[in-house]
């Protein structure tokens, strides 16, 4: 079917040959996205973490995605800085890991990314102060209760999206930065959402959406 194929436009006119070559563009580009797409998500090896640093700082380690981060690290052979408000929550995802991980060690910094966040990244700052850190995840985020129309969101809801969501991230990767630019190496992961990409905007959940879009 191809050969055919390939015989019959031989015999087309230059012009014809010419707006095929522009059309198959679009179709070669679509075709590279999507394997390259497979590449990087299920072929591609994974990098060794530790050629980076051998310290990982993780907000929001607590739960979720977050908790799983500080182990799946621990596993690969990173040390841990654990970054959340809860300091009991703290302590227990850090004694689970030293006693899965004998080898690991784990700081525990509290902040509560609510609250007062310069003093909290100034306790961040000295946690990591002459730690070889390498990887940093960006997990902690706050999300509305239940969904709202963008009027009944509260004004205390909606500093602390932005505080938590926005702030807290960028004031985070700002204190952890410079050791990785002093080393010229580093790995920096922001956790988005999928309501900031899979579905535009978000309804009922828009400044929710917005923050994790940042």
């Amino acid at each position: 079917m191809i050969l055919s194929f390939l015989s019959h436009l031989k015999t087309q006119p230059i012009w014809v040959l010419i707006l095929f070559a522009f059309g198959s563009i679009p179709v070669l580009k679509t075709l590279f996205s999507v394997l390259n797409w497979v590449y990087v998500n299920f072929l591609r090896p994974a990098k060794n973490l530790k050629k980076y640093g051998s310290w990982a700082v993780i907000t929001g380690p607590t739960d979720g995605i977050g908790k799983a981060f500080a182990f799946q690290l621990a596993r690969k052979g990173l040390n841990l800085v654990l970054v959340g408000r809860n300091p009991d929550k703290l302590k227990d995802v850090s004694d689970s890991i030293r006693t899965k991980y004998g080898n690991t060690q784990v700081k525990n910094v509290v902040v509560d990314f609510a609250g007062d966040l310069d003093e909290g990244v100034g306790r961040i700052k000295e946690a990591i102060d002459g730690l070889d850190v390498g990887v940093l995840i960006n997990n902690v985020g706050v999300s509305y209760p239940y969904a709202r129309y963008f009027h009944e969101v509260d004004e205390q809801l909606l500093n602390n999206l932005i505080k938590v969501n926005v702030e807290g991230t960028t004031k985070v990767t700002h204190a952890v930065l410079p050791v990785m630019i002093k080393k010229k190496k580093g790995a920096i992961v922001n956790i988005g959402s999928g309501a900031a990409i899979v579905i535009p905007s978000d309804p009922l959940y828009a400044v929710y959406a917005a923050t994790k879009a940042y």
